[in-house]
């Protein structure tokens, strides 16, 4: 198989997507002065600096380089830097997050396992002693001080160097103070494990016991002389981690914060601000009932704030619960059929929008993150705008069709723009007018990104009666005269969004549409963006309420596009691979073949808080489980189906996801006699962060996929 530096897969892969020197995690000060960033120095570069840009003059500085401040020697990651970089699919270098006091005068980051604080306006950067290797350092509000995680313990030194010391240490080897636990990072959206008080005195910290937690162990066959790693994993029915919340001050008094944790054991949203008390959002097991809490920072006692209720469940946001400036609550609601932004009792949107995100709130307004709501006049497929909310209307901020979000503080907005007909994204710094007539621009953020050199010929539509929203490519020299084989490329699943009005998100689909298949992408019931009603379709029926839109949707395609029906295959990864595999076992009279990429094929052995939200516990619907995993399909040994090809790839070094599953899935075929091939990827986690890695799976998958639509 013979490659080419300047070939598309070779190309994506070195950018990561076309994804490095973009910049990103914007930072605005409150005084708008000033913009801070990360970006690396090109398009395939992985190690980002941490900059700033002086809004008054559109120019930027590097504030801290990391190359410089290491040296020139490689970067030493801990295993749990490594882990916390899994969770939240990081594959960037040098600095990847940073943090900022208040008044954004002064940044503090972790680099190497060391901790370094940065001056923002005079670039003076220095290394702070720690007791390493360091996780997710914060500064104080007031930026005198900056607490860090290390090695179980929640740690403290003074901004000037001085006074290093531990707040918390473990009491045994499976606690930890100060990080968030695995279902929290991976899938409740929380990364954090502390939050500073409003004056700077003390902090809140989580603590997390992992002793109830089943151990697994993930091996490395490739390398037999090391040993396995072990792994605290919360599998769907099995105990989780024991999280409890303090509040210890720096001068090392500590007070428990206490709620109902046997009946909300789920620590989901942590706020502390100047506009109210310390603020928790804490969810029952079955995800169907949620309180959110005031805290007395003083006694650790909490007041009911707000409680929620769902017969399917409750959906976590980002951006909220936080407290408005004058002291309201405001959250993101499922209310008459719709999702609205509520800010006290009063909901201030309607059907017109579903409402994703909450990204900053002021006296005047909030800003949030919207699609169009099933109420909306245009249902705009695969668009996300930006809107400010107020008790005056509604206002949108992004005008263009595409995927917006901002970053605002003051007066200043960075509005972060993808389009269809654009590749990369754009990031463009407006001010209000003085004058009332909007956002003025007043710089635009370099990115440094590559231009993946060619632009997808996709169409954006609905597929048949439930109009499901798709995208579908095809080849860019296609002249029309012929049927085509498909190929279906879908995620197909919750938090999942593929059909965006975004030009980059369709790169590797064209690529899949330019070597000869008209390429389709489908976001049926399960997948977010259009209405709560949508996305809790699949409650027990992840299967069959998703393969049957992945059907549909092909179906009703074809009356408008030329489909070979004849023809048809599925490529996916994690929930796209068990959509594959299911497409191909319980469909095979619709797909003819499948790529299944790290799929979870027994629902038994995914996370608690994923798997229970859909399915409940295993252990009080065995038949909801059983049906809905590949391993127990009838599929399998159904005499009379085709058996379809398919390729099963895994990598050995996956957490989240882990190799069992495929396994686990190619002990069932062969037991029922189904030829198949497996790939197993040598010390891969889920992201497959590894250049060649990444390149040669496209090939890979090509090579298979031609060869069994042949």
């Amino acid at each position: 198989m013979t490659t080419s530096p300047d070939s598309f897969p070779r190309r994506y892969a070195g950018t990561q997507r076309f994804t490095l020197g973009a910049p990103r995690a914007f930072t605005v000060s409150p005084d708008g002065s000033r913009v801070v960033f990360l970006r690396s120095d090109s398009g395939t570069d992985r190690a980002n600096s941490l900059r700033v840009l002086d809004v008054a003059d559109g120019g930027e500085r590097v504030l801290a380089d990391p190359r410089a401040l290491l040296g020139g020697a490689s970067e030493d990651l801990s295993r749990e830097e490594r882990a916390r970089r899994e969770r939240s699919r990081e594959g960037g270098a040098g600095i990847v997050g940073y943090a900022t006091d208040a008044a954004v005068e002064s940044a503090a980051f972790a680099l190497s396992g060391r901790l370094f604080r940065t001056d923002t306006r005079t670039g003076e950067t220095r290394e702070l002693p720690s007791a390493g290797p360091v996780i997710d350092p914060r500064p104080s509000p007031d930026g005198r001080f900056v607490a860090y995680a290390a090695g179980g313990a929640l740690r403290v030194v003074g901004a000037d160097g001085t006074g290093e010391r531990a707040l918390a240490e473990p009491e045994s080897e499976e606690v930890g103070y100060g990080l968030a636990e695995f279902v929290a990072a991976e899938e409740m959206g929380r990364s954090r494990g502390f939050w500073w008080a409003p004056g700077s005195d003390r902090l809140l910290v989580a603590r997390v016991d992992e002793t109830p937690v089943r151990r697994w162990w993930i091996s490395d066959p490739a390398h037999p002389d090391r040993e396995p790693h072990r792994v605290a994993y919360p599998a769907a029915g099995t105990d989780n981690a024991d999280v409890r919340l303090s509040v210890i001050g720096l001068d090392g008094t500590r007070t428990e914060v206490v709620w109902d944790a046997a009946r909300y054991p789920y620590l989901a949203r942590v706020h502390w601000s100047e506009a109210g008390a310390p603020l928790i959002l804490v969810q029952a097991r079955d995800q169907r009932s949620q309180l959110f809490l005031a805290v007395d920072p003083e006694t650790g006692g909490t007041r009911p704030v707000h409680a929620d209720e769902d017969p399917v469940w409750l959906d976590l946001f980002p951006g909220v619960p936080c407290w408005s400036p004058s002291g309201h609550l405001v959250r993101i609601a499922d209310e008459g059929g719709a999702r609205v932004l509520t800010v006290g009792e009063r909901p201030l949107t309607g059907p017109q929008l579903h409402i994703r995100s909450v990204l900053a709130v002021s006296a005047r307004e909030v800003l949030v993150t919207a699609s169009a709501g099933e109420a909306a006049a245009e249902p705009e497929t695969g668009e996300v705008h930006v809107y400010r909310v107020n008790e005056l209307g509604v206002e949108r901020l992004s005008r263009e069709p595409g995927v917006h979000s901002a970053v605002r503080a003051g007066e200043v907005t960075v509005l972060v723009s993808a389009s269809l007909d654009r590749p990369g994204s754009r990031a463009r710094v407006l001010r209000d007018d003085p004058d009332g007539k909007g956002l003025k621009e007043v710089a635009v953020v370099r990115s440094d990104a590559e231009d993946p050199g060619m632009s997808p010929r996709v169409t954006l539509t609905q597929g048949g009666a439930r109009k499901i929203p798709c995208a579908v490519l095809m080849p860019r020299d296609y002249d029309g005269d012929t049927l085509l084989p498909v190929l279906m490329d879908p995620y197909g699943g919750p938090h999942g969004q593929r059909v965006t009005s975004a030009h980059n998100a369709h790169l590797t689909s064209q690529w899949f549409a330019d070597q000869g298949f008209a390429v389709v992408v489908a976001d049926g019931r399960g997948t977010p963006g259009r209405s709560p009603a949508w996305e809790k379709a699949v409650r027990d029926e992840l299967a069959a309420v998703m393969l049957q839109d992945q059907v549909d949707a092909l179906q009703a395609l074809a009356g408008d596009f030329p489909l070979d029906l004849s023809r048809v295959a599925v490529r996916g990864w994690s929930f796209g691979g068990y959509l594959a595999a299911l497409a191909v076992l319980r469909r095979p009279d619709v797909f003819h073949a499948a790529v299944v990429g790290a799929p979870v094929t027994d629902l038994r052995l995914y996370d608690t808080h994923y798997q229970e939200r859909y399915l409940g516990l295993p252990g009080e619907q065995p038949d909801v489980y059983r049906r809905n995993s590949l391993i127990d399909d009838a599929g399998l040994v159904d005499a009379v189906a085709p058996h379809r090809p398919m390729m099963v790839i895994h990598g050995l070094a996956d957490d989240n996801v882990v190799v069992a599953h495929s396994l686990r899935l190619s002990s069932a075929l062969l037991a029922a006699g189904r030829p198949h091939e497996v790939l197993p990827l040598s010390g891969v986690t889920h992201m497959t962060p590894q250049e060649e890695v990444a390149e040669n799976l496209l090939r890979l998958q090509l090579d298979f996929l031609r060869r069994s639509l042949a």
